[in-house]
């Protein structure tokens, strides 16, 4: 049986995982929106996951359902544009799905309910070009019973290489209409990014 201080070592390993693969890519995420959005999606994540770290400690110590909310409102406060509302929606409407001490059918139950949220929030379908179209085949896989990192990273990062063909319909990239085409949706890559570092933590514990 995991520990309290297990628990707290975990989230705490979480904040940092996350945290530090949006400083790494923050760079591409911007070249990313400068394509088909407002060119301030790497920017915007960076600063909203170094705020969720400067609270890491107090965030961590906190039991799972306030812990992911915390990090969802911290999100929703710091990151701009719209996906402050949208990543802080999953991370919340996760928090608020789980038990205190959550198995993995609880974690891939209450994954469904915040997709399902964050849907809801953005008024968005799969196959919008949008981060939806990274997090479904995700739960997906995680509903046939593969855990495996590496099987939920190539998931994550095959269905964001997909949204490169789609015209988008939903948000600054569906201005562009036909000329979308051909970009990567920095939403459905700063999720995979997202997913494939929170798996790599979550085998390992």
């Amino acid at each position: 049986m995991r520990t309290m201080q297990d628990a707290v070592s975990l989230r705490l390993a979480l904040v940092n995982a996350v945290a530090a693969v949006i400083d790494r890519h923050a760079e591409e995420l911007t070249d990313l929106d400068q394509a088909i959005g407002d060119g301030d999606h790497g920017i915007n994540m960076k600063r909203g996951f170094e705020a969720v770290a400067a609270e890491a400690a107090s965030l961590s110590a906190k039991p799972w359902p306030d812990f992911l909310k915390g990090v969802g409102t911290t999100l929703v406060m710091k990151v701009g544009g719209a996906s402050g509302p949208l990543y802080g929606t999953l991370f919340m409407a996760m928090g608020k799905d789980l038990p205190v001490e959550p198995g993995r059918d609880d974690l891939v139950r209450a994954f469904r309910a915040a997709i399902l949220a964050v849907q809801a929030r953005g008024k968005a379908e799969r196959g919008n070009k949008t981060m939806l179209d990274v997090l479904f085949p995700v739960a997906e896989v995680l509903e046939a019973g593969d855990f495996t990192a590496d099987k939920i990273a190539a998931a994550a990062h095959a269905a964001a290489e997909a949204t490169k063909p789609i015209k988008a319909v939903r948000g600054r990239a569906s201005f562009l209409g036909e000329r979308s085409i051909g970009h990567m949706d920095p939403g459905a890559r700063s999720s995979a990014l997202l997913i494939a570092a929170i798996g790599g933590i979550l085998e390992k514990a």
